[in-house]
């Protein structure tokens, strides 16, 4: 019990105190987690969960589009967007139709969005600490 009460205590802090590039990273980090357990209860026909784990995916999308400010951001802010207007559109459709092969084209470039955002992480970071 104390150990579950530690955990979730220890989770919202983290969350709490992140900066908004840590909270980025734990968006993307959500999205992989959450699209992945998504496609396996497809997988196990268990729709409710995959449902759930679809629109959890889609939600952190919406929140990336929202928070993404393409006016400073230019030309790569721009193709970003697209990026995620199609990772929303495809989620849309695999689960409409529970369909794995959607899901398995996009979970690479979920990845990739993962990846993109955590090595401008990392290359902020250096900056940082180089000044």
């Amino acid at each position: 019990m104390y150990t579950a009460n530690a955990y979730s205590t220890y989770k919202t802090n983290s969350i709490n105190y992140a900066s908004k590039d840590q909270l980025l990273l734990m968006l993307v980090d959500g999205a992989v987690k959450f699209v992945k357990i998504g496609r396996q209860a497809v997988i196990d026909k268990d729709i409710k969960k995959a449902h759930e784990n679809i629109i959890k995916t889609q939600n952190i999308f919406y929140e990336l589009i929202a928070t993404l400010d393409v006016s400073r951001a230019g030309d790569w802010g721009q193709s970003l967007m697209s990026v995620y207007d199609f990772i929303v559109r495809r989620l849309i459709d695999a689960n409409m139709k529970k369909d794995i092969a959607i899901l398995d084209e996009i979970i690479p470039l979920i990845e990739n969005v993962k990846d993109t955002w955590e090595q401008a992480y990392k290359i902020s970071k250096i900056g940082t600490i180089k000044k």
